[in-house]
């Protein structure tokens, strides 16, 4: 026996053994936490395993009740005269076949005709039936009565005229399903016990680890190694102070004594009576931690560490560790200024041009200089720089600035406001001098600048007298250009600008530069975009009737987009409203956007249907797309630039009627206002955007009917969508919105956007808002042209005398020649019918259709052809003429000035309108 086996027999508390031990006593909490773990996940286990069951049982019964139910020829066994020997094989076979414990068929009263225990045929069926019988559900329960109980489901059996002639029911019996989870729990116990089994040998692992660390020690043991851990801890070379939670002193080292200069009876007094620095004794009172933190005692300098000696959350003393840094204060200062002015780089990095906007971007670098670099901070940029155009190169021209930014430590100061014009005449001032060497310039004491004080006398002396007493200036050069200065100044701060600031101001300053500069080039292009985009948009609207139009039009703050609205008038008194988008932002969408307009005017020239329209528009755009996808970087310029397609819709309004034809190509549908407020968003075909590719996809055409003072308003999705909404909130506002009765078109764009413009749209906005107007009916005039030539001259006076009616006998001779003209083809080349119509709008409109597709051809007779003249006297008599072509014929039309009092035009001679019908085209 050795002697520590000696030792350990003589003091059993040297080394605790069994649950004496720290070790122990943890090893049996582990392994009864453990065994009431796993037995209540037993339990719970079990249970859940017999809900489970008692659930599985019910869905199955339920399933093989009703495909029983609803088996062919169930319904006509039971109102056979014996339902028991028709059904009860089938029955059993299902039962087996499914694995249930019964299925009975049973009367509307209850009466088995079938059951797995054929002596309980004939007899009635307990519990409550009437959900079945008499609601006609199916329902499942747990049923508990004779002959067993059962989790069964019932089932209505229903013949074909609906009635019920029934039930059907089908379950497991409660004995079956505890078999089952019983079944399940040797399985169970076994995955317990191996669970207990490892829980246990985790926590033997766990004990002998602890047992490992605290090396068994006893109480004796522990109170010696107190005693050593205090020698030790007087023997250290850094000051250690333990105060209890009362803020009393408990143990204080031979190091804090004398850091600190301790009495003798130093302990067990509060830290507030041992005359220790006031920030010492806050940080010893509020019980936070700390981690070297400088605090003076006397002439020293400390450096002090604070922990709680208890977890967070419970009442606590402290340890309080330190060290003199005395010596290493200097140098640790310096450390710390170069970490700060770092830490300031970093966050002017990220600060200082976060939009692309020159003024703001100045604003930021005066922000972020103070008060953590200077008291105050000015910006000052040149005239060309604010406007976004190329700096000037000549040294005169920067001279003269404008103040941008000005940031302080207070509102009160002496430097001039911004918006002021800034002044370097004088060459010795640290601006020009800093201006002239292309670096920064420190003035450390400003009293001694007499250039400073030549160039602005009386600024100078508020300055002074204000307290400013040292500069520091520094151009901001970008590409090796000037664009401005910076100026920093000190007032409150004690410290002048030293040398080692020279360099920080120059970064600082390099760093705001690239941002100004970039958000100058951004300003131009901006700027450039903008002003392509009006100039391609319409600047006033054409005068027409159908319609009252205001619109509203806005770039969008982070770039210009393709966003585009039209008016066009169309012959027979309608107009074509217009509203598009070019996705993508930039020049090259603004001209895509001209381009797309223009297309349109051109298109509508030919007065196709909306649908047409847009798929020549279709094919135009591809056209576009592919021609700039051409060459080597074309796929790569396009992709950069977003031109990947562009939406439009095109909508007719014709006034005779009032029917209004749209198609859309991808774009939001409009929203319909009536005369009574109420807001509809039609359905539309929404087609697909223009220019993918998919030009086999007809657009289609919806046909809307419009009373007198509808709105019809026209939107790009600019409108709606923005970062803190959805395309459904939008809609939803611009609903409340409109549903406002009573109001003009122009109030209406106002009240608009003044509900759903946000301060910073991401996107274009383009509204057009529509009043209808409808053509009143004594203006128009509608006649039926048999096919036959003398039916041409009554038709001719009747109009003549609409004409006189109207007040137009200026322009009834000419009104009778070109429908003279247009009606004698008609019947000689068209088809029926042939109808004449006369509109009185603006103009005096002469229309006539037939269902002929043929289109006449304007041509010049000779001198011995007998006709061919009249389309020419037609085009010389008319303002405008054309052919527009609908679903089946076309109709020709000629509009005529009215009341003006116009002479008529020289032509050749031409006879009485009698015999012009013998003329042909």
């Amino acid at each position: 026996m050795t002697a520590r086996d000696r030792a350990r027999e003589k003091d059993p508390g040297v080394r605790g053994n069994g649950l004496r031990s720290v070790a122990g006593q943890v090893f049996a909490l582990e392994a009864l936490i453990a065994l009431l773990v796993i037995a209540a996940a037993v339990f719970i286990t079990f249970y859940q395993a017999r809900s489970d069951s008692e659930r599985d049982a019910a869905v199955r019964s339920l399933a093989v009740a009703e495909a029983f139910a609803k088996a062919p020829g169930v319904d006509a066994a039971l109102t056979s005269p014996d339902p028991t020997a028709e059904l009860q094989d089938r029955a059993e076979a299902t039962r087996r076949a499914t694995g249930v414990d019964f299925i009975a068929v049973l009367d509307r009263d209850g009466v088995r005709y079938t059951d797995s225990e054929p002596e309980l045929i004939g007899r009635k069926a307990t519990g409550d039936l009437s959900r079945a019988v008499v609601d006609g559900d199916s329902f499942t329960e747990l049923f508990r009565g004779a002959p067993n109980d059962a989790v069964r489901a019932v089932v209505p059996v229903v013949d074909d005229r609906g009635r019920i002639v029934g039930l059907v029911t089908s379950g497991v019996e409660v004995e079956s399903i505890t078999h089952a989870v019983q079944g399940r729990l040797p399985l169970l116990v076994g995955a317990a016990a191996g669970a207990l089994v490892i829980a246990v040998g985790g926590a033997a692992l766990v004990s002998r680890r602890l047992r490992r660390q605290t090396h068994g020690l006893g109480p004796a043991e522990m109170t010696r190694m107190k005693e050593h851990h205090e020698a030790v801890l007087h023997a250290v070379r850094e000051g250690v102070l333990i105060v209890g939670p009362d803020r009393r002193l408990l143990l204080a080292n031979d190091e804090a004594r004398r850091l600190l200069g301790l009495t003798a009876d130093a302990e067990r007094r509060h830290v507030s009576e041992l005359g220790l620095d006031p920030r010492t004794v806050e940080l010893l009172e509020s019980g936070r931690s700390a981690t070297d933190e400088v605090h003076r005692a006397g002439d020293r300098l400390l450096a002090v560490s604070v922990r709680p000696t208890l977890p967070a959350g419970r009442e606590s003393g402290c340890v309080m560790t330190m060290r003199d840094t005395t010596e290493l204060a200097a140098l640790t200062g310096r450390a710390a200024v170069a970490r700060g002015r770092l830490q300031l780089l970093y966050e002017a990095g990220v600060r200082i041009g976060t939009t692309l906007e020159v003024v703001r971007t100045a604003e930021e670098l005066a922000e972020v200089a103070v008060p953590r670099f200077a008291d105050f901070a000015t910006v000052e940029l040149l005239e060309p720089v604010l406007r976004g155009e190329e700096p000037p190169n000549s040294a005169p021209a920067s001279t003269e600035m404008r103040r941008t930014a000005l940031s302080g430590l207070r509102p009160d100061q002496p430097l001039q406001p911004v918006g002021d014009t800034v002044r370097f005449d004088v060459q010795s001032t640290p601006m020009a001098m800093a201006l002239s060497a292309g670096h920064a310039v420190v003035q450390a004491e400003l009293a001694a600048a007499e250039g400073w004080r030549e160039q602005d006398p009386e600024g100078a002396a508020r300055a002074l007298a204000f307290g400013m007493h040292s500069l520091l200036t520094v151009p901001l050069l970008a590409r090796g250009v000037v664009l401005g200065m910076a100026n920093f100044w000190r007032a409150d701060t004690p410290e002048p600008f030293g040398e080692e600031d020279l360099s920080f101001a120059e970064e600082l300053a390099a760093r705001a530069a690239v941002a100004i500069d970039n958000a100058r080039r951004f300003t131009r292009e901006h700027a450039m975009a903008v002003t392509l985009q009006r100039s391609l948009l319409p600047r006033v609207l054409p005068d027409q009737s159908a319609v009252e139009v205001a619109y509203r039009y806005l770039p969008a703050k982070a770039g210009v987009g393709g966003d585009w609205f039209d008016v066009i008038p169309l012959p027979g008194a309608r107009v074509a409203l217009v509203v598009g988008d070019v996705v993508g932002h930039g020049l090259h969408a603004a001209a895509t956007m001209g381009r797309l307009r223009t297309a349109v005017h051109n298109f509508s020239t030919l007065d196709v249907p909306p649908d047409e329209l847009l798929g020549h528009l279709d094919e135009l755009t591809a056209r576009i797309d592919d021609r700039e996808s051409e060459g080597p970087d074309g796929e790569g310029r396009r992709r950069e630039e977003g031109i990947t397609g562009a939406t439009c819709l095109y909508a007719i309004y014709d006034p005779a009627s009032g029917l209004c034809t749209v198609a859309s190509a991808g774009h939001p549908g409009p929203a319909l206002v009536s005369p009574d407020g109420l807001v509809d968003f039609p359905e539309l075909a929404p087609g697909l955007p223009l220019g993918l590719g998919l030009g086999d996809v007809p657009f289609e055409t919806t046909e809307l009917w419009l009373p007198e003072d509808s709105k019809l308003v026209l939107f790009t999705d600019g409108l709606l969508e923005d970062r803190v909404r959805d395309l459904d909130t939008g809609l939803g506002l611009l609903r409340s919105t409109l549903a406002r009765p009573d109001r003009s078109p122009e109030q209406t764009c106002a009240d608009v956007l003044a509900t759903l413009l946000s301060p910073s749209p991401r996107d274009d906005i383009a509204l057009l808002v529509a009043r209808t107007k409808l053509l009143e009916r004594e203006r128009i005039a509608e006649w039926e042209v048999a096919r036959d030539p003398s039916a041409v001259s009554p038709v001719r006076n009747a109009a003549a005398a609409k004409l006189v009616e109207w007040g137009l006998e200026d322009v009834a001779f000419t009104a009778e020649l070109v429908l003279s003209e247009l009606i004698t083809n008609a019947v000689r080349y068209g088809a029926d019918p042939v109808r004449v119509r006369l509109l009185h709008d603006r103009t005096l409109i002469c229309e006539v259709s037939d269902a002929s597709s043929t289109s006449p051809h304007l041509r010049h007779a000779t001198t011995t052809d007998e006709g061919g003249r009249g389309l020419y006297l037609v085009a010389q008599y008319a303002e405008r003429w054309g052919t527009r072509y609908a679903r089946r014929g076309k109709t020709i039309w000629a509009e005529l000035r009215a009341g003006t009092g116009d002479a008529e035009p020289i032509v050749t001679a031409v006879p009485d309108l009698d015999a012009l019908e013998d003329l042909a085209w």
